[in-house]
């Protein structure tokens, strides 16, 4: 992997992070429910959850919004390295992950940690810790190409 930095945009990625943090502040403060997308995913997919529609409505603002910057500005391009089997091993090592770890990365990592919980910041040192280890495994002990 290498940087662009004649493309480095520090000033959208923090924007960005900002509009991130303000969705989730919001979201606790308008349900009272953590803005954890695995969690939020996974109670739409349950018949008879409560509070669907505003789930679905933070959902779909997720998948509009890079729509509605690609509308002004253009949009990166996304380069997969990797064939389709391993595409659908990653999302399912993902899904067990956040299974197991009862979250993902909105919840523990950016809801979570701002609230200073400690389950959270546990978590997300393990998944950011076996993300490390994968790829240093991966490409420096089998020699695989990322």
């Amino acid at each position: 992997m290498t940087i662009d930095w004649l493309d480095f945009t520090p000033w959208s990625a923090l924007a960005g992070g900002a509009l991130i943090g303000l969705a989730a502040a919001l979201f606790i403060l308008a349900n009272g429910r953590i803005a954890g997308i695995s969690g939020l995913l996974g109670s739409l997919l349950q018949r008879g959850s409560e509070g669907w529609g505003e789930k679905a409505l933070f959902l779909l603002g997720l998948l509009l919004a890079p729509l509605l910057w690609g509308a002004f500005h253009a949009l990166p391009t996304i380069r997969f390295e990797t064939g389709v089997p391993g595409l659908v091993l990653a999302g399912l090592l993902v899904g067990l992950g956040t299974r197991y770890g009862s979250g993902c990365t909105s919840g523990h990592g950016v809801c979570g940690i701002s609230r200073l919980s400690p389950r959270s910041i546990v978590a997300t040192l393990c998944f950011m810790a076996a993300g490390f280890a994968t790829v240093h495994i991966l490409r420096h002990v089998l020699g695989v190409s990322l």
